[in-house]
């Protein structure tokens, strides 16, 4: 997948995971980051699982994608604590 790939998938992927953990996104570009270390950390755990990993821009590996920055949020959430300014 190309990097343009990567990117958007990163953030619709990290704004969807965003607003599923915590009910608002986090911004673009963290949205961006969180969505794209999420689709690597989701694709790992479909791997483990014995399923496809990220197979291209379409709704399988944003499925794969989202589930993995629900994870990466959860232990974002869990590192940094629930702090609200």
């Amino acid at each position: 997948m190309s990097l343009f790939g990567w990117i958007i998938l990163g953030i619709i992927a990290g704004w969807i995971g965003s607003h599923i953990v915590d009910n608002g996104g986090k911004g673009p570009l963290l949205d961006m980051v969180l969505g794209i270390v999420g689709a690597l950390v989701g694709g790992e755990i479909f791997s483990a699982l014995g399923a496809h990993a990220i197979t291209g821009l379409n709704l399988y590996s944003l499925f794969v994608a989202v589930i993995g920055s629900v994870v990466v949020l959860v232990i974002y959430h869990a590192a940094m604590g629930r702090r609200r300014l």
